[in-house]
């Protein structure tokens, strides 16, 4: 999860250098100076630069605390809601809602996803869920996908969020077609890697997008993956199903069977996940794998989400470990274990002596009735670290091209988002 936000800033960076850049600066006012931190606008989670990521922590923040039982604050999805372009779609983040989206937004359909499933979810926004929902089948792409930029080659993550969204408000992604035809599944199912896959150990899993042509096994894209096969979003509602994850069935009875897609994603992600506990990721500059704490999470979400809890458990205990750091302080991280607990059957309230839902709720405006005090994960308040604001954008375009190329290049190579 953390990786595919990070890849879109850089995408998102290497566009402004092009030519979006003076639109993007022209809904802001200048700093006072160059390292001047953003403005946390006023009803939004997380002190972190929300340029990247502000709608798509915003949702996971508001989905977690709904599907646990937390009104979250008005303020906070109005704020949500208002980031909304007339044409239903969502930009990672509006700096100046007054300024009315035109030709040169920056649209995101995986947070445009994000916000559908948290909108749906949270009742009383049908309107601006549909209008998003409407959105998001205007981009699709003739093979059926979507990418993480309207226009732009599709990619199984950001397929796998829009087929999510889809599910969660009520349509049928078998059914919605491209110009070309080609089915929301069809376009999905496209980057698996099925039984003539070598090693045999990744069969079943999705691959990001093709790398010279090959298909190469991806943990964050398997785990998205395996919930939109399901039809289901992130909020995974806890089951009684409880049965160790299975390999792809190979020969494969029905190589476009979504269903049997996402179980067979599933078997991959338990036998990936059975030396360690967790997944792992190659980060540029570091010569071995390192623990992958969010493509983890995700993964165990999936997990439940197919009816294998018991394949998840080990990820779990060791999430509840190693965990908090990620976390600390990072609305859509906090977010995301509270729902994978949650699809557990487990207390997110008591993740390894964390409450996680508390520290959600610190990291933002109070929830409605709720108290906010948080242990261990947020129990230091962070001064805001000031990020990376619009205007860093200037300065870095040089060094984007070189970051998407080494980060894109990482993730398809290895199982990682």
């Amino acid at each position: 999860m953390n990786v595919r936000r990070s890849a879109a800033a850089l995408a998102a960076s290497a566009v402004l250098c092009v030519g979006a850049a003076p639109a993007a600066l022209a809904d802001t006012a200048p700093p006072a100076s160059p390292s001047a931190p953003p403005a946390i606008p006023d009803g939004l989670y997380g002190k972190g630069d929300p340029t990247y990521d502000g709608v798509w922590r915003q949702s996971f923040a508001l989905l977690a605390q709904h599907t646990v039982g937390v009104k979250p604050s008005l303020k906070a999805v109005v704020w949500l809601a208002g980031q909304q372009c007339q044409n239903g779609g969502f930009p990672s983040f509006r700096p100046n809602v007054a300024v009315a989206c035109d030709a040169n937004t920056m649209y995101d359909t995986n947070a445009t996803a994000a916000a559908v499933q948290a909108l749906k979810a949270l009742g009383g926004h049908d309107a601006e869920a549909k209008s998003g929902v409407d959105w998001l089948k205007s981009v699709q792409n003739e093979d059926g996908g979507w990418s993480y930029a309207p226009d732009s080659p599709s990619d199984a993550n950001s397929t796998a969020v829009v087929i999510s969204a889809l599910a969660v408000a009520g349509e049928k992604p078998a059914e919605i077609r491209s110009k070309a035809g080609k089915s929301a599944y069809e376009g999905l199912l496209a980057f698996q890697l099925g039984c003539a896959a070598e090693p045999a150990a990744d069969r079943g899993a999705f691959a990001y997008q093709p790398t010279d042509g090959k298909l190469l096994a991806n943990g964050d894209a398997t785990a998205a993956a395996a919930l939109a096969g399901l039809g289901k979003g992130a909020a995974v509602v806890p089951s009684a199903e409880n049965t160790p994850a299975a390999p792809l069935a190979c020969p494969a009875a029905n190589a476009a069977d979504p269903v049997a897609a996402a179980q067979g994603a599933a078997g991959y992600l338990a036998e990936a996940l059975k030396k360690d506990g967790h997944l792992t990721a190659v980060t540029p500059g570091a010569d071995q794998p390192t623990p992958d704490t969010g493509n983890t999470v995700d993964a165990v979400l999936a997990l439940a989400a197919a009816g294998h809890k018991e394949s998840a458990a080990g990820a779990l205990k060791w999430l509840e470990t190693n965990s908090a750091e990620w976390a600390k302080g990072k609305p859509a991280a906090l977010g995301t274990l509270v729902l994978a607990a949650h699809a557990t059957g487990n207390d997110p309230k008591s993740f390894g002596g964390t409450d996680l839902v508390a520290a959600l709720n610190a990291t933002g405006p109070a929830p409605q009735g709720a108290d906010t005090e948080a242990t261990e994960v947020d129990s230091k308040k962070e001064k805001p670290s000031g990020g990376q604001n619009v205007w860093w954008i200037v300065g870095s375009c040089a060094a984007a091209g070189v970051g998407i190329g080494i980060l894109l290049s990482g993730r398809r190579k290895k199982n990682h988002s």
